[in-house]
């Protein structure tokens, strides 16, 4: 077992429960950290951030987007670094820096400005999404899926790679300063994402285009308040644009190897029953 220990903020998550499996697995002591992991961590309660921070060497971060959220960042960073953490990894997001999102650069800012050593991690949209977001997952269980991005493609990130990318940050020593775009190797369409799910599940699920109008009501109708769906409106918009198509390259610098391909990711959750009837 490796002295070292890591600390992995959000670790009941998308990207965190991959990240401390793969730790694990590299035979690193991990705290996995969140409201509801084995490690209580509460960014809206100071008092559990001692436990979190307790003998980690190295600490990722997904951040609090909730209002404040930048300030608490600034506040556990020094903290972090006050208690010995030596390297911090902030899972940030690409579209951020695209559309200048105030907030997003914000934390980044922070994380640069800490003192400890740094790697920011900026993926597109997770090839995950299809399986473990209701607004996209769901769509795919009842045969139907409404999407808002029309004909924009996109490159979908794989989660599996983006913990292995936070995995090598975390734990060697020429990830410190670099700034990770992460994709998927090709960029495709949602319609074309849904062909690939319905052929390798033998069964029709049909794609509908919505507008920005009906994607929005059906948002505000299933899933979320009406300010959280239209932050998905403008990011579906985003992509819709085709601003969002380009593919990155941080995978690839980071790992010296290519990302996993979309079909790749849709082979193994099928395999792992993610579309299976309830």
């Amino acid at each position: 077992m490796n002295a070292e220990s890591i600390t992995v903020l959000g670790g009941t998550g998308k990207t965190g429960r991959r990240l401390a499996h793969q730790l694990e697995a590299s035979d690193y002591r991990v705290k996995a950290a969140s409201r509801r992991g084995p490690t209580r961590f509460d960014w809206a309660d100071e008092a559990s951030w001692g436990e979190a921070l307790s003998d980690a060497s190295a600490v990722y971060i997904v951040p609090d987007e909730s209002p404040g959220g930048t300030d608490r960042l600034a506040s556990f960073a020094l903290r972090a670094v006050g208690s010995g953490v030596r390297r911090l990894v902030l899972l940030s997001a690409r579209e951020w820096a695209d559309t200048g999102y105030a907030e997003g650069l914000a934390r980044e800012e922070v994380v640069r400005g800490s003192g400890a050593e740094w790697t920011i991690l900026r993926p597109v949209w997770f090839a995950q999404n299809f399986s473990e977001e209701p607004f996209l997952a769901d769509g795919v269980k009842e045969g139907e899926l409404v999407f808002g991005t029309g004909d924009g493609a996109h490159p979908f990130i794989d989660a599996e790679d983006i913990a292995a990318v936070a995995a090598a940050a975390l734990t060697q020593d020429h990830h410190h300063g670099k700034e990770y775009e992460l994709t998927g190797p090709r960029a495709i369409t949602i319609a074309e994402a849904v062909e690939i799910i319905a052929i390798e599940l033998g069964r029709p699920i049909r794609a509908y285009a919505a507008t920005a109008e009906e994607y929005r009501a059906f948002l505000t109708e299933r899933y979320y308040s009406p300010e959280g769906a239209e932050g998905s409106v403008a990011m579906s918009d985003f992509i819709r644009s085709g601003n969002d198509a380009r593919v990155s390259d941080g995978v690839q610098r980071a790992l010296g190897r290519e990302p996993r391909d979309f079909t790749e990711y849709v082979r193994a959750a099928a395999a792992s029953g993610a579309w299976a009837a309830q």
